[in-house]
Parts: structure tokens; sequence; C-alpha cells
């Protein structure tokens, strides 16, 4: 007959007494928006210019204001965010949604990034607190835990010429409910991220015993814009 510790005779005990739990798991730290935008070397030589002249104000001022703009000094290639411009109606676009955008990139850099879950009533997303379970770093848990994290790379093909521009945050990038049979696991969990163009490996999706975690958003506050340029030729 099998033995067992105090600790593992009261966990067992909690388990029949508590067979289904709730838990919300919490992602927060930096991370933030991007969108990578081919260029024609026209424009990648007009934006390199003025980069290295005046450093990356100009750059973002026009990818800010672009949609409140009436007319553009400088080469048309350098207008990047003019979209339709072979019809009577162009308009420009918000950065975020290029006309030349190849990828578009959100979410929490696992790199900068803590994860908090905490033992809950119910599935309700505003359910009263139980119990605190980790409250960490998020590399630190998962190496702690053997945690398993599955890091992917985009692959899709940069072009000769790529302009990003970052929209930088701060906070809660993402907020699940996880209903489990027993005690919170965490080999249960797994970690699905992208390695992006810049080096930043952005958390995708989140699993837990092998079924996707419905993100019910979060909330973040804006840290500023940053933009960079750079040639593949």
């Amino acid at each position: 007959m099998a033995e067992y510790t105090t600790e593992e005779n009261l966990e067992l005990l909690d388990t029949i007494k508590k067979p289904i739990r709730y838990y919300r798991i919490m992602l927060w730290g930096y991370g933030g928006e991007s969108s990578y935008m081919s260029l024609e070397k026209e424009g990648y030589d007009y934006w390199k210019e003025q980069y290295d002249e005046e450093g990356e104000y100009p750059l973002t001022e026009y990818m800010l204001e672009a949609e409140d703009m009436e007319e553009f000094d400088g080469p048309p290639d350098a207008d990047f965010l003019l979209a339709e411009r072979d019809t009577p109606d162009p308009y420009r676009s918000p950065w975020y949604e290029a006309p030349t955008q190849v990828v578009h990139q959100y979410g929490v850099d696992y790199s900068n990034c803590k994860i908090q879950i905490d033992e809950i009533e119910n599935l309700e997303p505003t359910s009263n607190h139980v119990k605190e379970i980790v409250d960490m770093d998020l590399n630190e848990y998962c190496e702690e835990n053997n945690v398993d994290v599955q890091m992917d790379v985009d692959e899709t093909d940069e072009p000769d010429y790529v302009l990003q521009m970052l929209s930088a945050e701060k906070g809660t990038f993402f907020e699940a409910v996880i209903e489990s049979k027993g005690p919170y696991d965490p080999k249960k969990l797994k970690i699905f991220t992208t390695e992006y163009w810049n080096g930043d490996d952005t958390i995708e999706s989140i699993e837990y015993d092998g079924e996707d975690l419905d993100n019910f958003g979060g909330d973040t506050n804006g840290k500023g814009y940053s933009a960079h340029l750079w040639s593949n030729v």
C-alpha cells in the first residue's frame, strides 16, 4: 500500500472536496504593436537621409499625421501611406494598416513579461479572488517549472527595404480564465511565441491542458513611438 506524506494527504483531500477549480492567468509587462512595411528604393533613400540628418522624428511625424495631410513634400515613393493612389480618391492609411505592410506584430515580449496566476471562485473574469498561485518573471517561472515554451520564427521573406513602426506599450496583454480538474499544474501550460524581424519573441497564444485559452484582452498604456528602417540589399 502506497504511503503518502501529510502534505500529499492534505492535497488529495482538498482535491476530493473541490474537484473543479478556476484560475485567472495574466501576462503583463512590456510589448506593443509593430508594422513592418516594404519601401521602394527612392522612398528608402529619402527617409534614410532624413533619419541621418534629424533622427526618427520626421518619419514618426509623417506616420502619425499622414491621415490628415493634404500634401506631401517629397518624392512619390516616400509617401508610402498613400493608398489607392492610382484612383480618383486616394487617401492615406494609418500606419498600422499601411498599404505596403508585410508583417503585423502585437503582444507582450517574452523576455519582458511577468505571469500572475490566481485561483478564483468561478469562470467569470471578475470572479472573486481565492488565493495567489504565482506572481513572478515569466521566463524564470517557465524554467523552474519545465513549462513547454514553443518558440517559432516568422518566416516571411523580408523585402529589400524595410521600415518598422513601433508603438511601445506597458501593461496587461493577456488575461484568461481556465477550468481545471484538480489543482493547477504548470506542466499543463504551453506558451507559443514568434520571433519577428526586430528579434523580439512575442507571445502569440497560450494553452492549458491542450485547450487554447481565449484572451479577454488587456489594459496597456502607450509609452511612445519609434521608427526604424534598414536595407537588405
